[in-house]
C-alpha cells in the first residue's frame, strides 16, 4: 500500500496577495511583448502563405509555393552563399582577434590600458552611415589605399575594389572586423576578470610558456563567453544588412549582397512581394536557431 502524500502547505492570505501583486505587475509588460514580438511573428507566418502585390494579397495555391520558389529564385541562393560567406570568414577572425586583444590588454603591467581599450571599442560606436562613407572613400579608385599602394608600387594600376566580386566582399568583411571586433574584446575583458590567475602562475611554474598557458588554461575558463559571443556573432552576421546596403549596396550584380538585404529589397525596393519576403525572413529565423542549437550542443561539454 502506498505511503499517503503529505498534506500541502497551506499558503496564508499575504503570500497570495504577494504572489498576485507580482503577476499583475508582470502583466503589462508580458502583454507588450506579446503584442510587440509574438504577433507579428504569427502575422508573418500567415504572410508567407500568401500571394500576391502590395496589399492585393490572398492564400497561395499551394500554401507552401513561396517556400517552394525560393529554391528556383538564384538571387536567393547567390545572397545565401555570400552571407555563408561572411559568416565563415570573418566571425572566426574576428572572435580571434577579440580574444587575443583582450588577453594583451588585461596585462596588469601595460601602460594606457584605458586609451588602447576606448580605441579599439570605439568604431563599434561610429555610426553606420559615418563609417560606410569613410570606406567607400577610403577604397576608391582614387582613394587613400589605392593612393598608398601605387605609391609603394604593390600595383602598376589602381584597383577597383567596389567593382569586382572577390574585393567587393573583401572590402565588407575587412569593414565588419574593423567595427564589431572591439565590441567582442569588451565581453572576452569582462570574463578575463573572472579567470583564477593562481591557475597560470601554477602552469608556468610548471613550464608551461605564455602563450601555453594562455590556450591551456585560459581558454578553457573563457568557453561560456566565446560560446555566447560565438552564437552572438553568427546570428548577426546572418541577419546582417547594414555594411551590404550602404558599403557596397550589393554590387557588383548581388555578389556582395547578404540575405537580409535582399530581403529588404523584396518588400520594400523591387515590386513589393510581402509574402515571398515573410518566406524568405522564415527561412533565415530557421537557419539562426539551427545554428545556435548546433552552437550550443558543440559548446556545452557538461557532464
Amino acid at each position: 500500500m502506498a505511503a499517503p502524500l503529505p498534506p500541502r502547505p497551506k499558503i496564508s492570505p499575504l503570500e497570495r496577495r504577494k504572489s498576485l501583486t507580482g503577476w499583475v505587475f508582470l502583466l503589462p509588460a508580458s502583454l507588450l511583448i506579446l503584442w510587440l514580438s509574438f504577433w507579428p511573428m504569427i502575422q508573418a507566418a500567415i504572410l508567407s502563405l500568401q500571394t500576391g502585390r502590395g496589399t492585393r494579397l490572398s492564400f497561395a495555391e499551394p500554401l507552401w509555393s513561396n517556400y517552394t520558389r525560393l529554391l528556383e529564385d538564384e538571387t536567393f541562393k547567390l545572397t545565401l552563399q555570400n552571407t555563408f560567406i561572411y559568416l565563415i570568414i570573418q566571425v572566426p577572425l574576428m572572435l580571434v582577434m577579440a580574444l587575443v586583444l583582450a588577453n594583451l590588454l588585461n596585462n596588469p603591467n601595460l601602460r594606457f590600458k584605458s586609451m588602447w581599450r576606448t580605441a579599439i571599442f570605439l568604431p563599434s560606436a561610429v555610426g553606420l552611415v559615418s563609417y560606410a562613407l569613410v570606406f567607400r572613400t577610403m577604397f576608391a579608385n582614387d582613394g587613400l589605399v589605392n593612393d598608398l599602394l601605387t605609391g609603394l608600387s604593390l600595383v602598376d594600376a589602381p584597383v577597383n575594389w567596389l567593382g569586382q566580386t572577390g574585393t567587393a566582399r573583401f572590402v565588407l568583411i575587412l569593414g565588419l572586423l574593423w567595427r564589431w571586433t572591439g565590441y567582442n574584446m569588451i565581453f572576452y575583458l569582462a570574463a578575463l576578470q573572472t579567470v583564477d590567475r593562481s591557475t597560470i602562475e601554477a602552469a608556468k611554474i610548471d613550464g608551461a610558456s605564455s602563450a601555453k598557458a594562455f590556450w591551456y588554461v585560459t581558454v578553457p575558463q573563457l568557453k561560456p563567453m566565446i560560446l555566447l559571443t560565438a552564437i552572438l556573432s553568427t546570428n548577426g552576421t546572418l541577419q546582417l544588412f547594414d555594411e551590404s546596403y550602404a558599403l557596397t549596396a550589393g554590387g557588383p550584380a548581388n555578389t556582395s549582397m547578404t540575405i537580409s538585404h535582399y530581403l529588404y529589397m523584396v518588400s520594400f525596393r523591387n515590386s513589393p512581394n510581402f509574402g515571398y519576403a515573410s518566406a524568405i525572413s522564415y527561412v533565415i529565423l530557421i537557419i539562426v536557431a539551427a545554428l545556435a542549437v548546433v552552437q550550443l550542443k558543440v559548446g556545452d561539454k557538461r557532464d
